[in-house]
């Protein structure tokens, strides 16, 4: 029995698979929900002066917050106001008339993010909100506050959260570019989603390198590790569907920060580590001088006590489309792990049974 056919009760191969025909569904559904460029009366449709959007506010756990962070550092290069993005419901002092808040939730019922909204809609920000479907909770919140709201799982609200990465993220940067913050991102969206469409196609194949790489991965943890940037949040992402898909420890950290301290940590414990842990390096054709030196020296301190140590290149013309290539495959390493043991990739009983527990209290 293939991978492919294996247990998989909430259609995730299904989800994954079909990532590039959502980035450009995602497009269409985003450019519909909030109109024409500068809908939300930011710095263009303001003026330079008072009013205008002096910072970006952005709330979301889980994929709503990979997709922010996302966001955050496929902007970086050429946003000219800062952004900031927290992961619970506190909104920081600085948020108020003069901010766009971005209320994150790829299920609609997020309640940390849901709290932050609100907050932030008392402080005077313009808010938006992102994700989920028009009976969640998020989607009630802007219809009785009068926010612009995108779902983020058009056609598919019957997939968990995590299948919408793409469609979310898309979300969120035409909603920046709606704001007049930034350059539409029409043309990069459909560039990725036709590249994406074509690597799908290999990666899917019959003993592709995600398959392979499951296959030698085994039952050690992951350890994924990505330079600063888009690779770092595609590592995240990698952690997470390991933990999501295939039931899981998995781990993930950050370069150049990880050199200033987990790196020390492996002079330890080698005997114990070599036999329960791998190494997956996260690399982008844009990695500098200074980034390939530190990912050198990290195979240096670990080659003694790592099972194993793996590179995978994310392929792309530009940024967004290397995010994507990275999500896809880290994706699809995590339901070839779930299947080499017999998991069903979609239910997160444990998830779901702490966040119920969490609502009680």
């Amino acid at each position: 029995m293939s991978e492919q056919t294996s247990l998989d009760t909430l259609g995730m191969w299904e989800a994954v698979t079909s990532l590039p025909e959502r980035l450009s569904g995602a497009l269409q559904v985003a450019g519909e929900a909030f109109g024409d460029t500068n809908a939300f009366g930011g710095n263009a449709g303001r003026g330079a002066g008072a009013g205008a959007f002096r910072s970006v506010a952005a709330f979301g756990l889980g994929t709503g917050g990979t997709a922010c962070a996302a966001a955050a550092a496929l902007t970086a290069p050429d946003l000219a106001v800062p952004f900031w993005f927290g992961t619970g419901s506190a909104v920081p002092a600085f948020v108020g008339p003069d901010t766009l808040v971005l209320a994150v939730s790829s299920s609609g019922r997020t309640a940390e993010t849901l709290v932050a909204a609100e907050k932030a809609v008392e402080r005077g920000a313009t808010v938006v909100a992102v994700g989920g479907d028009a009976g969640g909770a998020l989607a009630r919140l802007a219809g009785d506050a009068g926010l612009p709201w995108c779902p983020s799982r058009s056609g598919a609200a019957v997939m968990p959260a995590r299948s919408a990465l793409g469609g979310t993220t898309v979300a969120v940067l035409v909603a920046l570019a709606r704001a007049g913050l930034r350059q539409d991102c029409s043309a990069a969206v459909t560039g990725a989603s036709a590249a994406l469409a074509r690597r799908r196609d290999s990666l899917v194949a019959p003993g592709a390198a995600p398959a392979d790489l499951a296959r030698r991965l085994g039952r050690t943890i992951p350890l994924v590790y990505g330079a600063t940037g888009v690779a770092a949040v595609a590592a995240g992402w990698w952690k997470a569907q390991v933990n999501l898909n295939a039931k899981a420890p998995a781990f993930a950290a950050a370069v150049p920060q990880l050199t200033h301290e987990e790196l020390a940590g492996w002079g330890q414990g080698g005997d114990v580590t070599r036999q329960t842990m791998s190494l997956v390096l996260l690399r982008l054709a844009g990695d500098g001088p200074r980034t390939a030196g530190l990912f050198d020296a990290v195979r240096a301190a670990t080659d003694e006590v790592m099972a194993d140590i793996f590179e995978v290149h994310g392929e792309g013309d530009d940024e967004l489309s290397r995010f994507f290539d990275l999500t896809l495959f880290g994706e699809l390493v995590s339901l070839h792990l779930a299947a080499q043991e017999g998991v069903d990739p979609g239910p997160v009983p444990a998830v779901d049974e702490a966040q119920a527990a969490a609502l009680l209290q």
